[in-house]
């Protein structure tokens, strides 16, 4: 079962909150100011600039940017937040959804206030999130319309191009770019994807500017790891060193992490004592992604965990492409055989080729994780690899490998319901809303 753990210090301005284990009602929402009107859009884009908030879907765009782009564009834009998780080790955005509707919709209309947009939609797989979203649009309906649309749950459903086409009636699948949804999204229209959490935090800098900062450099983040500790969803501010989060939240003596859910690949404990700063680990070749971060314990082994990795990723291939297919299955294949004790000799130099020649030849960034993978486990322990070569590790061996993908997820925390049901009247509409 994942825990919430609130900070012990925990500043104003969080997304967490403080009763993140209950649904906030929209009194709750509003006594803490939200849904006001005091930040107009114009002004609140210039604060999201000055604060240089990142998005937190994965990809670590600036927000402001973003919504120029949208706004830049024209015509009568539509505003998406993107709920749907599609990384197994993350359990913040569902929870979020549960958790904080208020906060999440309250974020939506202040985007569709920036860009212009007419129209809005919270796009998601969970049913318990989507009840909740349903029941808060009842309790305080937005100055616009909004829309939950739901989706089945896989890996690639929440690519901004596979939401786009899900919300416009097709699969939940990828298309290729460009165009990219800003240019040309839902029905046509320049279209803002924007992550749940990223959206939660444009509504926090709209009731509390002055703490933008702070509110652009915290994050939530969901730990969990190869041993007994329980999984963690919790908040931190950028800096915090990785060793001192693996201390802190369980596994105080990890030898490494797997890094962003899937796609930050593996790193070792040297690693651990990088900063918890978006920046300053790409620098170190690996990524924050959407805050989700696996320790690694001394009784685990670093080859099963890649193993795991590598068979979610190609179970979850889209099948649109063909490399995709066949580039993940083959990574998935030789890390299993790795993990087994049944790898060929040339099986290294093989990871190394796929490692180097896969990325960027997906329609989304699958392939890219996969390839990832494989690198980061013979940069980070080319020891191992060595080892298993020669000989079955006992630890992978126990390792029952139809559990693989069980091991790499995360569970959401439990929310309690407390919403009311009685309807509000519709919200005024945010200065500057079309």
């Amino acid at each position: 079962m994942t825990t919430i753990r609130l900070p012990t210090a925990q500043p104003p301005g969080t997304v967490l909150g403080a009763a993140p284990q209950a649904a906030e009602s929209a009194d709750a929402y509003r006594a803490t100011g939200g849904y006001g009107t005091a930040t107009g859009p114009a002004e609140l884009l210039a604060h999201l600039a000055a604060s240089g908030l990142l998005g937190r879907g994965g990809a670590g765009f600036p927000a402001a940017v973003k919504l120029c782009s949208v706004r830049n564009r024209g015509g009568s834009p539509v505003v998406v937040a993107n709920g749907e998780e599609g990384e197994p080790g993350s359990a913040k955005d569902r929870w979020l959804l549960r958790a904080r509707p208020h906060l999440v919709l309250d974020g939506l209309a202040r985007a569709a206030a920036v860009t212009g947009a007419v129209r809005g939609f919270v796009y998601l797989s969970d049913p318990a999130a989507a009840g909740s979203v349903r029941r808060a649009l009842a309790e305080h309906p937005p100055p616009l319309p909004v829309e939950v649309v739901e989706t089945g749950h896989t890996y690639v459903a929440g690519e901004e191009t596979a939401v786009v086409r899900r919300i416009d009636g097709g699969p939940a699948l990828p298309t290729a770019k460009p165009p990219r949804p800003f240019e040309r999204g839902v029905g046509g229209a320049p279209t803002l994807v924007s992550n749940v959490e990223t959206l939660a935090r444009i509504a926090l800098t709209a009731t509390r500017p002055d703490l933008r900062r702070v509110i652009a450099r915290g994050t939530l983040v969901t730990l969990s790891g190869s041993g007994p500790a329980e999984p963690v969803l919790t908040e931190v501010p950028h800096g915090v060193p990785l060793r001192t989060l693996a201390a802190r939240y369980g596994t105080p003596d990890a030898t490494g992490a797997l890094m962003g859910g899937l796609f930050g690949g593996l790193v070792d404990a040297r690693a651990l004592d990088l900063p918890l700063e978006p920046g300053a680990l790409t620098a170190a070749g690996t990524a924050l992604g959407c805050g989700a971060i696996r320790f690694l314990s001394p009784g685990g082994c670093p080859v099963t965990t890649a193993a795991d990795a590598a068979a979610h990723l190609a179970a979850e291939s889209a099948r649109q492409c063909g490399v995709c297919v066949s580039g993940t299955a083959a990574v998935g294949k030789a890390l299993c055989g790795l993990a087994a004790g049944t790898a060929g000799p040339d099986t290294a130099d093989s990871l190394l080729r796929w490692s180097r020649g896969l990325t960027g030849r997906g329609a989304c960034g699958l392939l890219d994780a996969a390839a990832g993978i494989a690198g980061s486990l013979l940069r980070a322990f080319p020891g191992l690899v060595r080892s298993h070569l020669a000989a079955p590790c006992p630890v992978c061996a126990d390792a029952t490998p139809e559990d693989g993908r069980h091991r790499l997820t995360v569970a959401v925390p439990e929310v309690a319901s407390r919403f009311t049901t009685t309807p509000r009247t519709p919200a005024p509409a945010l200065k500057g809303t079309p």
